[in-house]
């Protein structure tokens, strides 16, 4: 499943920190973080995706904090760049964003 934690022009790119929390006491959770400059608002078409981390298993009951303000930080202006999360179909994470600007 692919959700759009991030729109163009939401300009939350400054970002100091994320977490990921899977909430599920039992099953890991995978985890896809990506950038992605979307073709059109209206589709999920992208012409770029970069991963920030790609297919990462996090243990049940546990958090993935990133705390890289060099590393997060990305163009969110409203010509710019989306920030999306990838998850398995049965797979609960909470996700908290750290940002100025939002």
């Amino acid at each position: 499943m692919h959700v759009e934690l991030l729109a163009p022009g939401d300009n939350g790119g400054d970002i100091d920190s994320i977490t990921i929390a899977n909430t599920h006491s039992s099953l890991d959770a995978t985890v896809s973080l990506s950038i992605v400059k979307l073709s059109d608002a209206s589709s999920l078409n992208s012409l770029e995706t970069y991963y920030l981390f790609k297919s990462v298993a996090i243990p049940s009951a546990t958090s993935l904090f990133l705390n890289n303000g060099d590393m997060l930080s990305f163009d969110n202006s409203v010509s710019g760049y989306s920030m999306f999360i990838t998850v398995g179909p049965s797979d609960t994470v909470d996700v908290s964003i750290n940002a100025n600007g939002i």
